[in-house]
């Protein structure tokens, strides 16, 4: 074993949770062992919190695993996988950490094991820096299905920052992945952009999708308030949903107390605008996401703009696990060309 284990720092790159996570997935698929240190050796609190040892758990779980290291503020960790095991299982953050990033830590190796599995998820669902819930739901679940493995994702009840208490279902059929191809987005064919409130004032999200109509040039019909429970908060975010040919794309940005809901707006508008300028198919935030699948499928290819430090830090953990190439080319526009396969 001492010879196959892999010594990850988890400072390296962008030296956060991504890191720890996709290590977690690789390692339940490919048996492979590994030894952590300077886990978020980045952040201004490095060391595992609460979220993250949730994954660390599951994953073990999951994977058979024994693991040293699994405490709050760890900062060096080793997880020695077995076999993944489907069925029906609950991780309960007991936080308002983010169950989004749970699932995305035990989804790659559910989605490829020899049964179903039903994951039941407690804690934040809407969460700043994670991938939300619409996000998952609208991007790149479908992009997931088109691959093979299917996913149904329902929120039971949603779970804001500092507050937590949310609730999410997964229902996980695995299939094999099939390589895909995102180069074209195509013509787009919807833009809507909505604002979800729970227990604030609904002149927040009114105003929200003032701005956001103000520039992105969109109509009435386009954009929605959606007032979730007053329990449910206090919580506040913004999408802009972009449907295109190809693809459908899902912007984000989270109110936060002291925040003018002008600027959460803007954040959220901004972002799609610069992506619907650009002209890629692929988003800055998905770009990160689909290129663990997408390895795992032995092949693929996207188009996408500059390439953040979360996917870069990404593509070298994913070659520390498996024997795969990854090229990136740049084209023009400040535009690359991912290509993934042997």
């Amino acid at each position: 074993m001492a010879e196959d284990l892999l010594v990850i720092d988890g400072s390296q790159g962008e030296g956060g949770g991504q890191i720890l996570r996709t290590s977690l997935a690789l390692a339940m698929i490919t048996g492979r062992p590994f030894r952590m240190v300077n886990v978020r050796g980045n952040r201004p609190k490095p060391g595992l919190r609460r979220q993250h040892l949730t994954a660390v758990r599951a994953a073990a779980r999951v994977a058979c695993a024994a693991i040293t290291g699994d405490e709050v503020d760890s900062r060096e960790l080793m997880f020695a996988p077995q076999s993944v095991k489907p069925g029906d299982y609950r991780f309960d953050i007991g936080s308002a950490g983010s169950t989004m990033l749970v699932l995305q830590t035990v989804l790659p190796a559910l989605m490829l094991a020899a049964g179903p599995s039903t994951l039941v998820l407690e804690g934040g669902t809407h969460n700043f820096g994670a991938p939300p819930f619409p996000f998952l739901d609208k991007t790149f679940l479908p992009l997931l299905a088109r691959m093979g493995p299917r996913v149904a994702l329902s929120i039971e009840r949603a779970g804001f920052a500092p507050r937590g208490g949310g609730r999410a279902v997964a229902q996980i059929t695995p299939a094999p992945l099939r390589p895909i191809v995102l180069t074209r987005r195509g013509v787009v064919r919807r833009t809507e952009a909505r604002a979800i409130i729970a227990g604030l004032p609904r002149d927040i999200a009114e105003r929200e999708l003032n701005v956001v109509r103000r520039l992105l040039g969109l109509r009435p019909e386009q954009l929605v308030v959606d007032e979730l429970p007053p329990d449910q908060g206090p919580g506040n975010l913004v999408t802009v949903e972009v449907e295109a040919e190809h693809l459908t794309e899902v912007f984000t940005a989270f109110g936060a107390r002291g925040e003018p809901a002008e600027d959460v707006a803007r954040e959220a508008a901004t972002e799609a605008r610069r992506y619907l300028d650009r002209d890629v198919p692929v988003g800055e935030h998905l770009a990160d996401q689909v290129l663990l699948p997408i390895a795992l499928a032995g092949g693929g290819q996207f188009v996408t703009g500059p390439l953040t430090l979360h996917s870069t830090t990404n593509i070298e953990t994913i070659r520390r696990f498996l024997d795969i190439a990854v090229a990136v080319e740049e084209a023009e526009k400040g535009t690359n060309h991912v290509r993934i396969g042997r």
